[in-house]
């Protein structure tokens, strides 16, 4: 006799469609780099598209997006770091952080603290190299509110004096440390074997120049480089194109454009090739090689990135990578990377870290792979893998409106085309063997590249156990001691 369980499970079987039956499961690749995939399709947003312009001239992005009752609303200025006068290094940080850490309008540091808090908003403000900047992530209800706050933090902030002191005093605790750190070291005396110590891109903040700042510093820079003149607006998030403009257009009316903010500097500094080293008893030795190179608009901007993504920068697909590390264990980590300078050329920087006995062996198998991209051809396949990173990377560029939004306002600020995106992906299509060799060879050239080396210099001298390398064969031997500095003064430390 038939089970109760049995009976409806062999009436569904009897039931089922014939296809059902015998349809057989789909057939799977062998491999997973056979499983086929549709052509990636994806057109990068044209910004003339979201570009809108506030009665006063300021330029607005607006990019709405309904899917979370989130806004996200950005203020970017030209200007940072690269303004700061001499001996007031740190004015433009101190100004980037103060204008959100010490009160706003009617409100005090604390009072401010807590409207944020009780609209459960982010804000913030912050300076780099180039731009001053501010963000707001607020509910979408609590705009309004959230918005007057940001505006009173940009027009018209208090730099509240206890605030300010808090803000040295933690600027000056990081001071302390940064000889804590080889790599603190390493990069403050690269920036200045690269770009020269009296360009912004390698002036330090110090002591001196941090108690050197006051509040009226901080008003005076604020006055006269965070203004609409300076200005680009971007929001992302749900709301209404529209009546955005006209709450931009309220909270930012009468308040006058004044100075523009000068073009940074050129730096006038020329590398001398040769070993540079800094003496730390640590024991592994920090590198970096490498040479001044490119602006961002070079005609071989393209083909120098497949370079760059072949040589160093690809990750375990690059050949420096294999070489110093698959191949001969020296280094956890060992890349390269052509970084295009945005006003004014840029670098090569290839960096690794090794035991100090391996230095010289692994800053010899580094030259050896800029030697043989520069004489010799890349392989088809590893050209098609660096080719294919990079175009199929493309897209998260745009991943999300808040990124697309990033990239209108940078563009927008460093006159980045639209064009630029659209052939980018052509551009690196057509980038051949022939290309990377002619480039490699233009732009790159052991002879006039840098060695800085901070590390245990009488372990990093005599080179590898076996004889491969010794750091005798890197220019004639010669290498220049670079001081290790007081971390507070920057002076040479006494010996």
């Amino acid at each position: 006799m038939m089970t109760r369980t049995l009976r409806p499970l062999l009436c569904l079987a009897l039931l089922a469609p014939p296809c059902l039956a015998q349809e057989a499961p789909p057939k799977l690749p062998a491999r997973p780099e056979q499983i086929p995939f549709p052509p990636l399709v994806f057109e990068p947003p044209d910004p003339a598209a979201y570009r809108r312009v506030l009665p006063g001239g300021v330029t607005v992005f607006l990019i709405p997006d309904r899917s979370l009752p989130l806004v996200d609303v950005r203020f970017t200025f030209r200007g940072g770091s690269y303004l700061d006068p001499k001996g007031k290094e740190g004015l433009a940080a101190a100004v980037g952080s103060m204008m959100r850490r010490g009160g706003a309008g009617d409100l005090d540091a604390a009072a401010l603290d807590e409207e944020v808090d009780f609209l459960a908003a982010q804000l913030g403000t912050g300076a780099g190299e180039y731009e001053l900047s501010a963000s707001l992530d607020t509910l979408a209800q609590n705009l309004d509110k959230s918005l007057e706050l940001m505006v009173a933090v940009l027009r018209r902030p208090r730099f509240q004096a206890d605030r300010f002191a808090l803000w040295k005093s933690d600027v000056l605790e990081q001071l302390k440390q940064r000889n804590d750190d080889a790599g603190s070291i390493l990069g403050r005396e690269w920036a200045t074997i690269v770009y020269g110590a009296d360009h912004f891109k390698a002036r330090q903040v110090t002591k001196a120049s941090l108690d050197g700042l006051t509040e009226e510093d901080l008003r005076g820079f604020h006055r006269r480089w965070v203004h609409p003149g300076n200005m680009v607006v971007g929001v992302s998030g749900d709301f209404d194109p529209d009546a955005m403009m006209k709450k931009l257009a309220k909270a930012l009316e009468g308040w006058a454009a004044a100075e523009k903010a000068p073009p940074p500097p050129q730096p006038t500094h020329a590398l001398a090739p040769g070993v540079y080293r800094v003496e730390k008893d640590i024991p592994q030795g920090k590198v970096h090689i490498g040479m001044r190179s490119i602006k961002r608009d070079d005609p071989d901007y393209h083909a120098l990135m497949v370079m760059s993504r072949i040589l160093g920068s690809g990750g375990f697909t690059s050949r420096i990578m294999r070489r110093v590390r698959s191949d001969e264990g020296l280094a956890y980590d060992a890349g390269a990377a052509i970084i295009p300078g945005l006003y004014f050329p840029g670098e090569f920087r290839a960096s690794f870290q090794s035991k100090s006995r391996t230095v010289a062996l692994a800053a010899k198998l580094v030259l050896e792979e800029v030697e043989r991209i520069r004489a010799q051809p890349v392989e088809a396949q590893e050209l098609e893998v660096a080719k294919g990173s990079l175009i199929e990377t493309f897209p998260t560029q745009f991943e999300s409106p808040s990124a697309t939004l990033g990239v209108f306002m940078s563009d927008h600020l460093s006159g980045r085309t639209y064009a630029w995106w659209k052939e980018y992906r052509d551009k690196v299509r057509a980038v051949t063997p022939a290309d990377i060799q002619r480039v490699a060879a233009k732009h790159l050239d052991p002879k006039a590249m840098a060695i800085l080396i901070v590390g245990k210099w009488s372990e990093i001298e005599p080179g590898d156990l076996d004889g491969r390398a010794k750091m005798a064969e890197f220019f004639g031997g010669k290498a220049t001691e670079l001081p290790l500095r007081d971390p507070l003064t920057l002076e040479p430390l006494g010996r």
